[in-house]
């Protein structure tokens, strides 16, 4: 009892409120000692595809380093930055954090070139999508529960899951240009895909852009993809470097690049909820329904951050991503998964139980969709593996 009044206290009106979630597509008894949105968050840590996580890419494939960011970490770091940011504004850290932990559970091995490959392969069923994978994972493919398929999450989170970078059903599109995972699924439990997200899902969007920003430049760094002195001239980057060096002169690179990495990591933190609470006192919201009905996010950068923003992805984008040995690592992984798909789809037969019993029963659009279940769950590890037992003659 004192808890659950600890936080209505807490909590702002505009927050997304636990003792008024819209509850569950399968009904089930509250827990008497976690609110909806701490056991969505439960349950996600505990599901099969939050550990695959572990060994997915998120830049380097896993083998290249220990030390680089993989789709765990980089989720949990987005999940630290979210609970900071939602406790803060008074929102439901809970929430932010299950949506933060949720948000990258489709992604293919390999990262973006894995699910780009996967993409054109499905082209002619629909194509695939890390979002409408995340869907399907939390609704239907985790198989846990005695009682249904999925995990069974809140209304909330999935709607954060789908929604947190913003509306569905915008500049002209209609529900025929959305994954059929989405459609499909909101015709049951209706995620109200024309709105924005409730706040908390917001957090967990810019929490995302901040975490993948600044371990980008991290690992680049660690990955001698680009030096120190490159990021010299970058806004908000260049002069966190320049500041600690000044005040630190002679530190190690190894401290230097932490130092100047956290710093901008809180500015960034620090625009958001400046932001914010400027959004906030002109919106004036009530309640997390005056939230969505704005029309616009509440959780935004400042403009000048907006512009930062772009100016380092723009150097990440042409120093990092398209980095001739990154290339060479995507080439091998549209390949890997292009050759999965073509061979599985073509033999069923060589499907591990039960896949191959679902693939074998069904038309040529479903088998297709199932073999792209099938690849999209695998690690990095496991799909190399998979490839070198169907594809090398002699293993």
């Amino acid at each position: 009892m004192a808890e659950q009044l600890w936080r209505r206290e807490a909590l702002a009106p505009y927050a997304t409120l636990p003792w008024q979630s819209r509850g569950r597509l399968h009904a089930e008894s509250e827990d008497p000692s976690r609110s909806p949105f701490q056991r969505d968050r439960d349950r996600i840590i505990h599901s099969t595809a939050f550990r695959r996580l572990k060994h997915k890419t998120q830049v380097f494939v896993y083998h290249e380093g220990d030390h680089y960011r993989t789709r765990l970490t980089h989720s949990l770091e987005v999940a630290q930055i979210a609970r900071t940011i939602c406790r803060t504004l008074h929102l439901d850290e809970d929430l932010g954090e299950a949506v933060a932990l949720a948000h990258d559970l489709g992604h293919t091995p390999f990262g973006h070139a894995g699910e780009e490959a996967l993409h054109a392969a499905m082209k002619p069923f629909g194509g695939f999508d890390h979002n409408a994978q995340t869907l399907r994972i939390l609704t239907k493919l985790e198989e846990r529960y005695a009682e249904f398929n999925g995990l069974n999450l809140t209304w909330e989170t999935l709607e954060g899951a789908v929604k947190h970078n913003g509306p569905l059903l915008k500049d002209g599109r209609t529900l025929e240009d959305l994954p059929a995972a989405i459609v499909e699924y909101c015709q049951d439990h209706d995620l109200e895909l024309e709105g924005h997200a409730g706040p908390e899902a917001q957090v967990a969007a810019l929490s995302d852009d901040i975490a993948y920003n600044n371990h980008d430049i991290d690992d680049g760094l660690r990955a001698g993809l680009f030096g120190v002195a490159d990021l010299l001239d970058l806004p908000l980057v260049g002069e966190m470097f320049a500041l600690v060096s000044k005040k630190y002169p002679g530190l190690g690179e190894s401290r230097l690049v932490h130092e100047a990495v956290r710093r901008v990591i809180n500015a960034m933190v620090e625009d958001v909820m400046a932001e914010t609470r400027r959004r906030l006192a002109d919106a004036k919201p009530k309640s997390v329904v005056d939230i969505r009905a704005l029309g616009r996010p509440v959780v935004a950068f400042s403009e000048r951050m907006v512009e930062t923003d772009r100016v380092v992805k723009k150097f990440l984008y042409g120093r990092m991503y398209e980095h001739w040995h990154l290339n060479r690592s995507h080439s091998k992984a549209r390949r890997v998964v292009m050759d999965l798909f073509g061979l599985l789809c073509a033999e069923p037969n060589c499907l591990p139980p039960p896949w191959r019993e679902r693939a074998e029963a069904a038309e040529r659009a479903a088998r297709a969709r199932i073999v792209a279940d099938y690849i999209a769950g695998m690690t990095d590890r496991y799909a190399l593996d998979e490839h070198r037992r169907l594809f090398d003659l002699y293993n």
